[in-house]
């Protein structure tokens, strides 16, 4: 009896505790994500009150669309170099700032565009490039600005990127500046007494260590970016003709504006699975890399 209200006390205790938590899951992310499984096997246009099964209909569908196929292109090219750019970018501002000391004022400064919401940076930044670089560019006589990039299909792409890494580098920065926080001070000095370099102490004791922190890093900037929409939204709208149309702009127009919702959630799932294998295999690939300080 002892032992049964032991159990029972330890039960009603984690269910006070995780209940709410747990059930927030279940009916926000669990049960939304198989109902809309469920609704890639039909052909729902988003509003009708009925609709047909259809089988595998919508991922042939996928399979046979050539413009999903050549946005998710476009986005592999755009993941890419955004995440190149911002954990480049990220690592090179931790190590510069862990080097000062007094950087506060600095840390705060590249961490602050992280806080703007999507919407307002792709406005922002669209100001930027339609009239601020434009005057810049033909007044200092920069043929490279004398011309808005969100105009130009070749340049649209890399105005996205260079708003991406603006919005995120100084997030990963953090990440970046822990990591190096926590390098051993001892293995650094005996390094120095045996007469390493920065460069080599970099290589070959640093970046092993901080192995964790691109793990992380990388993961997160390779979700972000695929996911990408608010951003793309507010700064190109996927022009000028259709240059910058990243995959998740791409299936919200297909299940929103062309009302196919069925098969825009195929091609929502197919892109989860595509980017779900990606990040478990850098993940399994990073933690291989890892060593112990």
């Amino acid at each position: 009896m002892i032992a049964e209200k032991g159990r029972a006390d330890r039960l009603r205790t984690r269910l006070l505790f995780t209940g709410p938590t747990l059930f927030a899951f279940l009916t926000v992310v669990a049960a939304p994500f198989l109902y809309g499984i469920y609704l890639t096997f039909t052909n729902w246009d988003g509003i009708a009150t009925s609709y047909d099964y259809v089988g595998f209909d919508n991922y042939v569908t996928v399979w046979q669309d050539s413009y999903f196929w050549t946005s998710f292109a476009m986005t592999l090219k755009y993941v890419l170099f955004s995440v190149v750019l911002i954990n480049a970018v990220a690592f090179a501002l931790a190590y510069v700032l862990t080097r000062r000391r007094k950087s506060n004022l600095f840390r705060t400064g590249f961490f602050l565009p992280n806080l703007v919401g999507g919407i307002i940076l792709g406005l922002i930044w669209n100001f930027i490039f339609s009239y601020v670089l434009v005057n810049v560019g033909g007044k200092l006589g920069i043929p490279l600005l004398e011309g808005s990039w969100l105009a130009e299909p070749d340049k649209a792409l890399w105005a996205l990127i260079i708003v991406t890494v603006w919005q995120y580098a100084g997030y990963m920065m953090v990440i970046y500046i822990a990591g190096l926080m926590n390098v051993p001070k001892d293995l650094l000095e005996a390094a120095s007494l045996d007469g390493a370099t920065g460069w080599r102490r970099l290589r070959s004791i640093v970046l092993p260590l901080m192995m964790p922190s691109f793990s992380v890093c990388i993961f997160l900037s390779l979700q972000r970016a695929f996911l990408v929409y608010d951003v793309n939204v507010s700064l190109t709208k996927g022009g000028p003709f259709d240059s910058t149309q990243l995959v998740s702009l791409f299936i919200y127009e297909k299940a929103f504006l062309s009302r196919e919702y069925g098969a825009g959630q195929a091609e929502a799932f197919v892109l989860f699975l595509i980017v779900a294998a990606i990040t478990l295999l850098q993940v399994y690939f990073s933690k291989k890399m890892e060593v112990e300080a």
